[in-house]
């Protein structure tokens, strides 16, 4: 950008410095300079210059709270004790084909897909949620009829991926 002067890189520089994004200088350049610059140009004037505007801090996402385990049921058995020990953990080696006992996921295929997509199916994830997915023609993943916001829990994503690779290769996918 050799048609701005030292002293305008200088200022360029110190907005820089300042904290100013990007944005900000392109905006400061035309109003204080009358300079216009496309956002491209401006990046290119950044690079030339040497200078790195500051990054405006990216939120973080909050952690997904914890589920609690359900309470053990105050009912009685048959003779009479009650129950007041909750039921033993199941062992992190206790597991069957498709995860941790009690935790399953279960997918299935639709005979035909639904309008758009290569392959549909239904799915339902371990905290007992129905939803349903399908493959459109890009490859692209997608899954509805959950409630808006809905998040399968995080130890269910790769029980789908696996149950899903095996299920597209007995459709010849």
């Amino acid at each position: 950008m050799s048609n701005l002067t030292q002293e305008q890189l200088a200022q360029v520089e110190c907005w820089a410095s300042e904290g100013a994004t990007l944005n900000d200088v392109q905006t400061r350049l035309k109003s204080e300079f009358g300079i216009s610059l496309t956002y491209l140009e401006a990046r290119l004037l950044m690079l030339e210059v040497g200078v790195r505007p500051k990054d405006k801090p990216r939120e973080q996402p909050k952690p997904d709270p914890e589920p609690q385990a359900p309470s053990p049921p105050e009912d009685q058995d048959a003779e009479g004790a009650s129950w007041e020990e909750p039921a033993p953990a199941l062992a992190e080696a206790e597991v069957d084909q498709e995860g941790v006992l009690g935790a399953e996921v279960t997918l299935t295929a639709d005979q035909i897909a639904i309008p758009g997509a290569l392959i549909s199916g239904k799915v339902t994830f371990s905290d007992g949620q129905l939803a349903t997915w399908y493959l459109d023609q890009f490859g692209r993943l997608g899954l509805g009829g959950a409630p808006q916001g809905y998040q399968p829990p995080k130890a269910d994503i790769p029980k789908f991926q696996q149950q899903l690779d095996r299920l597209m290769q007995r459709a010849g996918f």
